[in-house]
């Protein structure tokens, strides 16, 4: 190899490792790990090392590609049964919300800073999308309810579809060539086909992983991986949207009952994490740090009309016709975090060279800095203060599912912290379905078979076999007895998501 070859493969290595024990580093910090990448990546920037990096079309390309894996990841890791509840308040956030917020941030940014109609509404176009990287790696740390955390994740995974389309019209330099009406009636084209390349390369994809046999049982993530990425490109080549192929095949695929499932989800999340650090250090590698001071003040000013404005506004009009009670949609407003998706997006006008884009990516860049740390280190005591925290249910059930295949039957885990109310009650006290059972529990480090008549105490963990039929009833049935304790139902608790 040449000498600077190895030194890239040296220095990548060395961010790499680097980045991965940030993460830990900012978990115990409470900030957002994306922020640490970032502030890698302009550390070996010219600003830092001197590494010179400014080409913005190959950025764009690689924000891409890394944003077709974090997206699938996201499809992968969607549960379906807590995803269809959710699906239209998505939708609507995905749609008809970011048509609210691309209005509202395009007014204020043309109003009070003074910028033509379309540089205006490109700011809004390129803010308007949450980033899945940052909800999911966010939101899966705190305690909430299923129903919020589908949301916002489904939103994530579906809004990027619409704003790409829209970042590229809005970022044409040459004449317009068609009525708006056609325009129209070409990003509901690519939305429509872009859904149907998804499910049918979803559907392709179940039926050969579940007849293949295939050699080696490590072939089997990159195959799925493999199948979200034919997704994608089967929609581009119709011309149609890649992202929400991606995300429509990842769905499909995480849902279904397939050969080594479990291998599938940690190789797509080992994937997604790669994928988040090469984005964001590569993100901070194009910024040039010496001008980003000049986009403050825009980047303030633009954040303030997208948190406090734009986001609610979106969010009341798109829940109006879904059951969401004023409290969660003030978390939903909150909750809507912006990260590489925005700074990514922002790479499409400057690579298309339209006036004023190299102050929307300043802009842009500073605005997920600041912007991330104020929201990502205020959901929680938000979650509090608004009342949609579910103690019990994230920290006693986490469903990490380890599929017994030939059983048809997955492994539950629960925990029994202090203050649960399923301390003092007997295993046939849980009056879980035919089909699940209580199968260890390990009390102060010892395990043992319990029997019908052992009382669960404060600490204990255990471990629960339940067939695919029944699984979601049995969690349904924990999660009652987690509020209320034996008499669960007798109180009309059936472990349902609670409406706000």
């Amino acid at each position: 190899m040449t000498p600077g070859l190895d030194l890239a493969l040296l220095l990548g290595a060395a961010v790499l490792l680097v980045a991965i024990g940030a993460v830990r580093f900012s978990t115990r910090l409470g900030v957002p790990s994306l922020l640490v990448y970032l502030a890698l990546g302009v550390a070996i920037g010219e600003a830092g090392l001197g590494i010179r990096f400014d080409d913005a079309e190959l950025t764009r390309v690689l924000g891409f590609c890394a944003l077709i894996v974090i997206i699938a990841e996201g499809g992968l890791t969607a549960r379906w049964s807590t995803l269809r509840p959710v699906l239209g308040l998505a939708g609507a956030l995905s749609t008809v919300g970011v048509l609210v917020s691309i209005v509202v941030v395009g007014l204020v940014v043309h109003l009070l800073l003074g910028l033509d109609w379309r540089l205006a509404l490109l700011y809004g176009a390129v803010l308007s999308s949450t980033d899945a990287a940052a909800v999911f790696a966010t939101l899966r740390r705190l305690r909430l309810p299923p129903r919020l955390v589908a949301a916002l994740e489904a939103e994530s995974g579906m809004n990027d579809a619409p704003v790409v389309i829209l970042v590229v019209l809005l970022s044409r330099t040459g004449p317009v060539e068609h009525p708006w009406w056609f325009e129209v009636f070409l990003v509901g084209y690519e939305l429509g086909v872009g859904a149907a390349v998804g499910l049918a390369t979803g559907l392709a994809g179940r039926f050969a992983l579940r007849r293949a046999a295939l050699p080696s049982s490590g072939l089997y993530p990159i195959a799925a991986v493999g199948f979200t990425v034919l997704a994608y490109a089967a929609g581009a080549v119709l011309h149609a949207s890649g992202f929400l192929a991606v995300y429509v095949a990842g769905v499909l695929l995480g849902n279904a009952r397939l050969p080594h499932r479990q291998a599938i989800l940690g190789f797509a999340d080992g994937l997604a994490w790669l994928a988040q650090i090469g984005l964001f250090v590569l993100l901070g590698l194009l910024a040039t740090p010496e001008r980003l001071h000049t986009a403050l003040v825009p980047a303030v000013v633009t954040g303030l009309a997208l948190l406090l404005v734009a986001r609610p506004l979106s969010v009341l009009v798109s829940a109006l016709p879904f059951r969401v009670g004023l409290r969660e949609q003030l978390f939903l407003s909150w909750a809507g975090l912006r990260g590489a998706v925005p700074i990514v997006l922002a790479t499409i006008p400057l690579s298309a060279r339209v006036p004023g884009a190299d102050r929307l990516f300043d802009a842009v860049f500073v605005l997920v800095v600041i912007f991330t740390v104020l929201q990502a280190g205020t959901l929680a005591p938000a979650a509090r203060r608004l009342r949609v925290t579910a103690p019990a249910e994230p920290a006693e059930i986490r469903v990490e599912t380890a599929p017994l295949e030939r059983m048809r039957a997955d492994l539950l885990q629960l925990e029994v912290p202090a203050g649960s109310r399923l301390a003092g009650v007997h295993v046939d006290e849980l009056r879980l379905p035919v089909g699940a059972s209580v199968t260890l529990v390990l009390r102060d480090g010892v395990g043992f078979v319990p029997g019908a008549d052992t009382r669960l105490k404060t600490g204990d963990s255990m471990l629960i076999v339940a067939t695919a039929g029944v699984r979601d009833e049995a969690e349904r049935r924990l999660r009652a007895i987690s509020r209320r304790g034996r008499l669960a139902r007798w109180f009309g608790e059936y472990g349902e998501d609670r409406e706000g």
